[in-house]
């Protein structure tokens, strides 16, 4: 019977230690991926701007300017696109809406972004677009991979439409969550006007006919939880510039907007608790279940052994025992 229970402990303790790199290798990396039905909203601010007023064509100081960002998964694209590229595919529909302390918009930059939604590595296909113009990112965009690594990665800059690094500047501890810190910098970079436009009558296209471009710089800076990719945090130093041309008379430049923009803080306290939350699930399946499932066939396998071992002392024990002198009867 110890026979038996050791064989089938052994069984056992082979199973699970050979489940735990199997989660972790195999399980993980297919079952981690983002729902194609997400939708999330952030809000950000600029306190103390420089906002341009396109009925005077001056720059001027405000209290706050305000940028919305919302994501939401297209399920019905996604599925359609995953039928052509033989993978998970997520789709989100973004919009970055921004407004001044009056309330008027500012501009309005919708997106699609189009990603693997194991790798969150860029799917060319169609409807991939910035502002209604066709794009073909390289580089990640708005989440970073799971399990992120401490190096540089290409960011893709919607403003410019082009990809560059981001770099790794070191790990930090935010909110009490550890994280790993980016920042990119885009030079001064012309850039199209918004399709619309915060002036009714102006277009692109009039702005374009009297010679005057649009440029945009910017420091960008995220925290990143690694284990799930998920910033908790991001600022962005933004200025941009309306230069030369008829529209802005003998001056050369003016400011279009300038501004430190930042997370507001009810958005960041949300984000936070949100990633912690993901962050246990991942933990979970790259830490807590292998580990847990590789202590476990070892302490069956030390039982194991220590029951075949008793049963082979046993077994020696008993033929000495049989060797003792039986009573003789008269």
């Amino acid at each position: 019977m110890r026979r038996r229970t050791s064989l089938i402990l052994l069984a056992l303790a082979v199973f699970f230690a050979a489940l735990a790199p199997l989660l972790r290798w195999y399980a993980f990396p297919r079952l981690a991926k983002i729902p194609p039905n997400q939708y999330q909203d952030m809000v950000l601010e600029a306190k103390d701007a420089t906002l341009l007023d396109y009925g005077t064509m001056q720059a001027r100081k405000v209290p706050e300017v305000t940028i919305v960002q919302t994501l939401k998964g297209d399920v019905e694209a996604s599925e359609r696109i995953e039928r052509t590229a033989g993978r998970d595919v997520v789709v989100w529909d973004s919009l970055s809406y921004v407004q001044g302390p009056d309330g008027k918009m500012v501009s309005r930059i919708p997106e699609r972004y189009i990603f693997d939604a194991h790798t969150q590595e860029p799917v060319h296909a169609t409807g991939e677009m910035v502002d209604g113009d066709p794009v073909r990112r390289e580089g990640i965009e708005f989440k970073w991979p799971f399990l992120t690594e401490k190096r540089n990665y290409e960011y893709f800059d919607a403003q410019a439409r082009i990809t560059a690094p981001i770099h790794y500047k070191g790990t930090q501890t935010f909110r009490g969550v550890e994280v790993y810190y980016f920042e990119q910098t885009i030079p001064w970079t012309k850039v199209p006007f918004p399709k619309v436009m915060p002036v009714e009558g102006i277009t692109p296209e009039s702005v374009a006919k009297t010679g005057t471009t649009r440029w945009y710089t910017t420091v960008r800076k995220f925290w990143v939880e690694p284990l799930t990719g998920a910033p908790v945090y991001g600022e962005e130093i933004h200025k941009e510039e309306l230069r030369g041309g008829t529209l802005l008379g003998d001056r050369d430049k003016v400011t279009a907007f300038a501004g430190h923009v930042k997370m507001r803080e009810d958005y960041i306290d949300h984000t936070v608790d949100l990633v912690k939350s993901n962050r246990t699930l991942v933990l979970l399946m790259t830490s807590y279940l292998p580990w847990g499932l590789l202590t476990l066939g070892v302490l069956l396998l030390a039982l194991a052994l220590y029951l075949e071992a008793r049963g082979r002392r046993s077994g020696e024990a008993a033929p000495e025992e049989s060797t003792a002198a039986e009573p003789v009867s008269a």
